[in-house]
């Protein structure tokens, strides 16, 4: 074999033009292909690593939600164009869910979560259909924020990246809020005036909640990623993020409601049910002497129901000690959750931070179909190559026939010389490729665009390769190698020996 070998390689360099031109060929294509797939990594692994330090931890427990409905640490989600905001219910038996969790000895810690997006004004009310009539502001300038809360302290124990430029923490039992600094940004940018400690915003509900709230600026923070693909935070205490996240003892009885409840109306006449509405006479409307106090009746209770619930809680967020086993133990908590019959489910990484994981997967799915129809084109050129070179060595091959050259000695002489050909070529390209990447990445070149930032991942546009994209490449590159010689090969060995001496 070591023959083989050698003799191939004489081979390669007696037909140097040709070996140089497909060498070519090979080494961009292959230096295409890694630079492709490390930029693929790089999404990945920035989007994992932000969600996992900053937001989801390494699995997160929510609601099962309804058909049609999705969730994630964004919130609930629907197709249902009638009802495109659904509430987001809280946690149902939280105290069992909590034990179930606290229970498996590879959670190192954990912490309750509240999310909600809301928009957020200084002083003073807004119309937000005003800012996006403005042909001058973007997305990115919209005053459009997520609000954020845990519980204290296991909360921002787990999520440490959180570097306090100016402030400090919300005290506990007030609507102080902390703030990111793109928030600070954005509204100076959209309002022409400065955002400090201290000032007063008023903060609404994104969606059909007429949630308005008074907060103070207690700080100004960096997120742990400054170029994350999140949306820009604000954290506050649970009860003031429970009033926008709707979690009221109003919504935790109706969670706890079973399906089939019968509330008695099917029973009652509709003359009976209506017997009480008050005949609204004019002359009362025109005087305005009508009690409208003893029309509502008693509303201590609807009061009480739009209390905020200070047990609920939208999620519970993990990390574990060795974060490779999460989608064990989500399979496995999920198995027990279905066992109790209890309506939550467990979600890796990526199914908590959905709505931009599937962003990214679905440009995953793009670059490597262009990245797959690119290895075609360069099979294909390569394999017509190699057809015209030894198609043209067919005297040779020939030769070494009448010599008594056998047709397996013959294979084995090509494919030698392919495979030499294509290591070589493909050190090449691993070479050229880490060298461009490597320029690249010296630039830290960044994105603002938020939508960018939710597709790539990130702002940052970065090559990750990995030892696993060399070894790879090596292997399909090679493989391909020898697939687009078996074609020339043996279509010149079906030639007989006498017609390839007579040819030229």
């Amino acid at each position: 074999m070591k023959d083989i070998f050698k003799l191939a390689l004489r081979n390669l360099i007696e037909h140097k033009s040709k070996s140089i031109i497909i060498a070519l060929f090979l080494t961009l294509g292959i230096a295409i292909v890694v630079m492709g797939n490390s930029f693929l990594e790089s999404i990945n692994r920035g989007l994992e690593k932000d969600f996992r330090e900053n937001y989801t931890g390494d699995l997160a427990i929510t609601i099962i939600p309804s058909k049609g409905e999705t969730i994630d640490i964004f919130g609930l989600s629907s197709t249902d164009l009638s009802n495109p905001y659904p509430d987001n219910p809280p946690l149902p038996n939280l105290s069992r869910v909590e034990e179930i969790v606290a229970s498996k000895e590879q959670v190192a810690s954990y912490s309750k979560v509240i999310s909600a997006k809301c928009f957020f004004a200084k002083g003073t009310e807004f119309d937000f259909e005003e800012f996006t009539e403005m042909d001058s502001i973007s997305f990115d300038d919209l005053p459009i924020s997520m609000l954020f809360s845990g519980e204290r302290p296991s909360f921002f124990k787990m999520f440490k990246n959180i570097n306090i430029i100016e402030g400090s923490y919300p005290e506990e039992g007030t609507n102080q809020v902390l703030i990111d600094s793109r928030v600070k940004k954005t509204y100076e940018k959209l309002y022409k005036q400065s955002l400090n400690i201290g000032d007063k915003i008023i903060i609404s509900a994104a969606g059909p909640m007429a949630t308005l709230r008074e907060a103070v600026i207690c700080g100004i923070f960096k997120p742990g990623n400054e170029n994350s693909a999140m949306m820009q935070i604000i954290y506050c205490n649970p009860d003031l993020a429970r009033s926008f996240a709707g979690l009221t003892f109003g919504s935790t009885i109706e969670q706890s409601l079973p399906d089939n409840i019968d509330l008695g109306l099917s029973q009652v006449e509709e003359d009976d049910l209506f017997s009480d509405v008050i005949d609204y006479d004019s002359d009362i409307l025109l005087t305005g002497k009508a009690d409208f106090n003893s029309i509502l009746g008693d509303t201590d209770l609807r009061d009480k129901l739009n209390t905020a619930d200070q047990g609920a809680w939208n999620y519970i967020v993990c990390k574990l000690k060795n974060p490779g086993e999460a989608d064990h133990l989500v399979a496995e908590l999920n198995k027990e959750f279905a066992k109790e019959e209890l309506k939550v489910q467990a979600l890796n990484w990526k199914g908590a931070g959905y709505s931009m994981a599937s962003s990214v997967d679905g440009i995953s799915i793009i670059f490597n179909l262009l990245v797959f129809i690119l290895g075609v084109v360069v099979f294909i050129i390569i394999m017509n190559t190699m057809t015209v070179s030894v198609l043209e060595r067919t005297s040779e091959i020939g030769t070494m026939r009448a010599i008594g050259a056998e047709k397996s000695f013959i294979k084995k002489l090509f494919f030698a010389e392919s495979l030499l050909l294509t290591f070589i070529s493909t050190v090449a390209g691993m070479i050229l490729g880490s060298i461009l990447m490597a320029i690249f990445n010296s630039f830290e070149i960044t994105i603002t665009n938020s939508i960018a930032k939710m597709i790539l991942g990130g702002g940052l546009l970065h090559f990750s390769p990995t030892f696993a994209i060399y070894i790879v490449t090596i292997i399909v590159a090679v493989l391909c190698g020898f697939i687009s010689t078996l074609y020339p090969v043996n279509s010149a060995l079906r030639v007989s020996p006498l017609k390839a001496l007579s040819k030229d």
